[in-house]
C-alpha cells in the first residue's frame, strides 16, 4: 500500500509563491511517476503536471507552464510543486498522485489534498 501526504498549502497574495510537498511511503518511491492535480470549487479535477519516474521529463498544463515546477527527492521519498507568480485562478485543492509499473497508465494512489488560496 502506498500513502501520499500533501503539505504546504495556504493563503497567499496574487504574485506570491508556495511550495507544496507530497511525502510518499509504503513502496519504492523511485518507480512511480508523480503527478499533481487540482480541483477548484464547483469544477472538475484538472491535471497540473506529471513527472516521469526517472525525473528526467515533465509535462505541464498550459495554464501553469512557466510558473510551476515539479521536482522530486528520491532520498526523501518526496515530490514538490514550486508555484510562482500565483494567480487567483490557481485557488484550488491540490492533490498529488502516483502511477507505477508496469503500465504507468492510471494513477493508483492519491493524497488527501492541500488547500491553496490566492487572494487578489
Amino acid at each position: 500500500q502506498v500513502q501520499l501526504v500533501e503539505s504546504g498549502g495556504g493563503l497567499v497574495q496574487a504574485g506570491g509563491s508556495l511550495r507544496l510537498s507530497c511525502a510518499v511511503s509504503g513502496r519504492t518511491f523511485s518507480v512511480y511517476a508523480m503527478g499533481w492535480f487540482r480541483q477548484a470549487p464547483g469544477k472538475e479535477r484538472e491535471f497540473v503536471v506529471v513527472e516521469s519516474a526517472s525525473g528526467r521529463s515533465a509535462s505541464y498544463a498550459d495554464s501553469v507552464k512557466g510558473r510551476f515546477t515539479i521536482t522530486r527527492d528520491n532520498a526523501k521519498n518526496t515530490v514538490y510543486l514550486q508555484m510562482n507568480s500565483l494567480k487567483p485562478e490557481d485557488t484550488a485543492v491540490y492533490f498529488c498522485a502516483a502511477k507505477g509499473p508496469p503500465s504507468y497508465t492510471d494513477y493508483d494512489y492519491w493524497g488527501q489534498g492541500t488547500q491553496v488560496t490566492v487572494s487578489s
